[in-house]
């Protein structure tokens, strides 16, 4: 018997294409069959994110130049980190350096979250490794409420810096770290002193502070009256106490006052030259100028073999009263000249071009 007939049936019985047809259906019977039965494969991990900031510690320019928000680690197929801020700050000749970033991780039985087999705790430390560098730093902070809270603030700094240095200081000089502005001078005011190498410095500086453990920092300073803050623009190194935080970006409103001051024991050609117009300048501004001058012997006070006491003026020495207008600013700590406090009993400093004197303040006018 042929296996296909004249009329196209297999074996004289069954039609080839209905034959064809029910081979089709058993397979696709077959084959769901078999997908039904067959093993689930393991489900993907669970998997969920949070924020941590790391601290980076100090690094060298070259490393920070190359960190960037948005850079990404992915150590597995479900753990990934993101940085998210940069916080940097001037520690020494390097930088110091915070970031922010997102973690994704699997979650455990418990629902706690895991990055590279171990809960984000404190103090843990994390790698993150890009095409362009390889960092660790240590957790200081987890969770969505702990961010590195970026505060611009403004302190008032006073302090001193060598005459050649202090002619660079100007409002507009600026602290850039990788490329980032963290410190900005505000306003500026130099003084001189009583040494001519040496000139008095105020500045009112703009600050990309942070705030740790609910206090503000920069530098890793406290920023708080009586700190001593370090800042180290191109030109110049400037370590000022802090005088205020907050406030205006500028110094404290200059007023003029007017006061006497005096010096004893003067010699006769140094008092000679002193006279009413003399002026103290900073920049465009008059410091200080001259109004009134009142000279007369100094006193000498001898006693006589017989115990008697006698009373004469000095060949050569003499007193110099002075009444001088004075530009000073008025704080909340009391009026300040030259970023020194102005009271009876203070000692001042004028450079009056031909002569610099050191005088005690007798009477501030209110």
């Amino acid at each position: 018997m042929a296996l296909i007939d004249d009329e196209g049936d297999l074996f004289g019985v069954v039609n080839v294409v209905d034959a064809l047809v029910v081979l089709l259906v058993a397979a696709v019977v077959v084959a769901g069959a078999a997908f039904v039965l067959a093993d689930d494969p393991d489900p993907k991990p669970e998997t969920d994110t949070t924020h941590v900031t790391l601290d980076l510690g100090t690094q060298p320019a070259y490393v920070v130049d190359a960190i960037n928000e948005g850079d990404v680690y992915e150590p597995t197929d479900e753990t990934r980190l993101t940085i998210t801020d940069v916080h940097l700050t001037p520690q020494g000749g390097n930088v110091a350096v915070l970031a922010r970033v997102e973690i994704q991780g699997t979650l455990d039985n418990d629902g706690g979250l895991v990055y590279e087999n171990a809960p984000p705790r404190l103090g843990r430390t994390l790698q993150i490794v890009t095409d362009r560098y390889q960092v660790d730093g240590q957790i200081r902070a987890v969770g969505e409420g702990d961010a590195i809270d970026d505060e611009e603030t403004t302190v008032l700094l006073r302090g001193s810096l060598p005459a050649s240095a202090a002619e660079s200081v100007a409002p507009g000089d600026e602290l850039r770290l990788a490329g980032r502005t963290v410190a900005t001078v505000e306003d500026a005011a130099v003084y001189a002193t009583a040494d001519p190498e040496t000139r008095r410095v105020l500045l009112a500086v703009s600050l990309d502070a942070h705030r740790q453990a609910d206090e503000l920092r920069f530098a890793g300073t406290p920023l708080r009256r009586g700190q001593t803050l370090t800042l180290p623009t191109p030109a110049y190194t400037f370590d000022g106490t802090i005088d205020r935080v907050g406030g205006d970006p500028e110094l404290d409103a200059a007023t003029t006052r007017e006061v006497t001051l005096r010096m004893e024991n003067v010699h006769e050609d140094m008092a000679d030259v002193i006279a009413p117009g003399m002026t103290e300048y900073a920049g465009d501004e008059t410091v200080a100028e001259v109004t009134a001058v009142e000279t007369e012997p100094s006193i000498i006070i001898a006693t006589g073999d017989d115990g008697t006491v006698n009373v004469a003026d000095h060949p050569v020495d003499r007193q110099v009263t002075l009444t001088a207008d004075l530009r000073v600013r008025e704080t909340t700590t009391g009026i300040r000249f030259k970023g020194n406090p102005l009271r009876q009993g203070s000692t001042v400093v004028l450079d009056l071009g031909t002569v610099t004197i050191e005088a005690t303040v007798v009477s501030v006018t209110a």
